[in-house]
């Protein structure tokens, strides 16, 4: 065999290095999808395999072995097996599509199998799209998608000259040209009933810990949570109403001492029995919730106007009719006065109910706090007046406790977190014979200025008491507020950094860190990413039927189905095609007649000054006569035939080489 039929041998069965280097890239850019979803050691074989890969390419290594590949393909399968329990779902499945990649990777020596990798990690993009619709993941995925196009771009190019970065700029050219019907497609293809945001899996599994269930510590254990409960809007007064912001999440009336529990089911409120406050009293919130899999719901307090697909349960709060299981933006009217003013036999058993498990010494305790005066208001001030007196401390590690140590935290520890004030005060109420309930939400919120809206993260959970005051119907009492004045008027995390400011409060992160996150260009680049977050959650993801039927509305078009709508859409978009490629044709054509004006122009100098062309003649035979007529001018009329022919018959002729060439016609013709 010659060594010209190997080399091309050799380059038929090898990957260029350019595209692989693009195509690596790409895939780089897939990793974040999978780190935060996949099994750990899903994304890490990815990466080891794409590394792997580089080592083995140079020294013309690769996975050829069958028998290892099937080995090595049982061994994944059976890893993703014990790592999910399963091999259904949407993560084993992508498990294994990674795991495939990882594979290909190691075995490709050839072009084709080149592309059949780019169309597998085009694959992979959508599949890391299904696991996560996060702004930073969405925008990782499209480079990847961009970086593969470019990938491809290169791997057609061959080993043609040019700067790396060549194709870069072509997949530029390629996605603006695409851009306009991909905009027009999402604003006008027919939903059925979503929009782009939906959450795959277990969503119970990944909850972050609100529940229907208050346990000792069970909402300390979110205090460094930084997920996102949900987003609120006031669109009546940018920053809502002044005082403290109670979310109103859900109603406990199961009493077990440090335990609090709602209702399985909750109850509806009637209509005729639902009150509701003037005008001048309501705050309208508009509300974005993330999905968690559940049916609570939250509004400022107190909720009395009800959204689309929830109800009023009873306790005030909103419900859902169906689990929460993609963001939801909803509308809701709030009362800053309570909205009940009687208190009916069943609800006041229900609020005074008490486990049997209360030690005497609380029971002395509740007994005093009523003695002193037996008017409701007056026991809820002797009670607060000894939390506040008697040493207790607001702690986020305030020690294991049970739903039986109300001893314990009243007498001796006397530390706790906001949970253990609430069910604490509840109990004593109760045993004083104050009607009381446990409330669960949110207190607080971060606002952005520059998206105008409340940030309240999983962080902010909270939970408060209602006791009943004849004269003012529930009235809420948050313990917690003179045990740690300022938690009410703060955010958590605010708030515990003033705390650590103050040196009240240590932290476990290092002093640079505490001050790198109290700087305001880092606030400031934290507030921009927060309110694009917003906004590509709610105008992108959260674009769905009801939001695009606003949308057709509004441009005067009927949605009149899903068929009419989609045959609207191509007609739309065949136009917009035409129009395209008649800009094309125009703006090519224009080009060529003007090389052709610029060349006659030039024959007809020559045609004065003595050199006539023959309609027969071709452009080189008349250079030749020509410059046998002006010796003088032979190499200008040589350059100037050879960018005729170059601009006039050679593909894709440059602009710049357009230019170059009527400068020179009219130099020639001004001259001479």
């Amino acid at each position: 065999m010659s060594n010209s039929r190997r080399t091309q041998q050799w380059r038929d069965i090898t990957i260029p290095r350019r595209p692989l280097l693009w195509l690596a890239a790409a895939l780089l850019f897939t990793l974040p999808a999978l780190l935060g979803t996949l099994a750990s050691w899903v994304p890490f074989l990815f990466l080891f395999a794409l590394l792997l890969k580089f080592w083995m390419e140079p020294r013309g290594y690769r996975l050829r072995s069958t028998s290892l590949k099937l080995i090595l393909t049982a061994l994944t399968l059976g890893a993703i097996f014990l790592s999910y329990d399963t091999l259904k779902g949407i993560e084993p499945a992508v498990s294994l599509l990674a795991v495939l990649v990882s594979l290909k990777i190691l075995e490709a020596h050839t072009a084709r199998e080149f592309q059949v990798m780019v169309m597998m990690a085009w694959v992979l993009c959508l599949c890391g799209f299904l696991l996560s619709q996060d702004l930073a993941i969405a925008f990782c995925l499209f480079v990847a998608f961009a970086l593969l196009i470019a990938a491809l771009v290169q791997f057609h190019r061959g080993s043609s000259p040019g700067a790396f970065w060549l194709p870069l700029a072509t997949t530029l050219k390629l996605l603006a040209q695409a851009a306009p019907v991909v905009v027009l497609l999402f604003l006008l293809f027919p939903r059925i009933n979503t929009g782009f945001q939906f959450r795959i899996g277990d969503l119970h599994a990944a909850m972050t810990g609100f529940s229907d269930r208050l346990s000792p510590g069970g909402i300390a254990r979110l205090a460094n949570s930084s997920d996102i409960a949900f987003r609120a809007e006031f669109p009546d007064r940018r920053t809502g109403p002044a005082g403290p912001k109670y979310w109103r999440g859900l109603v406990m009336w199961h009493c077990e001492g440090m335990e609090w529990r709602a209702p399985y089911a909750p109850a509806s409120i009637s209509d005729s029995f639902r009150q509701y406050p003037a005008s001048d009293k309501a705050i309208r919130q508009r509300i974005t919730i993330a999905p968690h899999g559940a049916r609570w719901m939250f509004a400022l307090d107190r909720p009395f106007g009800i959204p689309s697909g929830a109800m009023l349960a009873r306790g005030n709060y909103l419900y859902s009719v169906q689990p929460i299981r993609k963001s939801r933006r909803y509308e809701v009217l709030s009362s800053t006065d309570p909205v009940e003013k009687e208190l009916n036999a069943y609800e006041r058993r229900q609020a005074l109910q008490l486990p049997a498990s209360i030690s005497p010494a609380v029971r002395e305790l509740a007994a005093s706090l009523a003695a002193q005066n037996s008017e409701p208001r007056a026991t809820v001030k002797s009670a607060l007046q000894f939390f506040r007196t008697q040493g207790f401390r607001y702690s986020l590690s305030p020690g294991e406790y049970n739903k039986n140590d109300l001893e314990e935290f009243l007498f001796r520890r006397r530390t706790g977190f906001c949970e253990h004030y609430a069910a604490s005060f509840a109990t004593l109420m109760r045993l004083a014979g104050i009607p009381a309930r446990v409330v669960v939400g949110y207190l607080g919120g971060e606002y952005n200025d520059l998206g105008g809206f409340f940030l309240v993260r999983q962080a902010d959970t909270h939970a408060w008491c209602e006791v009943w005051i004849p004269e003012n119907g529930w009235t809420r009492i948050d313990p917690t507020s003179v045990v740690a004045p300022g938690r009410a008027s703060l955010d958590l995390s605010s708030f515990l950094a003033s705390r650590v400011a103050s040196g009240e409060m240590a932290t476990g992160r290092s002093a640079f860190l505490t001050r790198l996150a109290r700087l305001a260009l880092v606030n400031q680049i934290r507030f921009i990413w927060e309110a694009l977050n917003y906004q590509w959650d709610t105008r992108v993801l959260g674009f769905d039927a009801d939001v695009q039927d606003v949308l057709l509305t509004s441009l005067g078009l009927t949605n009149g189905g899903p068929f009419p709508l989609v045959m609207q859409v191509l007609i739309v978009i065949a136009a917009l095609l035409i129009i395209y490629a008649g800009w094309m044709q125009l703006r090519t054509r224009p080009r060529a007649d003007r090389i052709q004006a610029l060349y006659e122009r030039y024959c007809q100098k020559l045609a004065r000054i003595g050199v006539q062309r023959d309609p027969w003649e071709g452009p080189s035979d008349f250079a030749k006569r020509a410059a046998q007529s002006f010796p003088n001018a032979s190499e200008y009329v040589r350059q100037i035939t050879e960018t005729y022919i170059a601009l006039r018959y050679a593909p894709g002729p440059a602009a710049i080489g357009l230019d170059k060439f009527a400068k020179k016609i009219n130099a020639f013709t001004a001259h001479r």
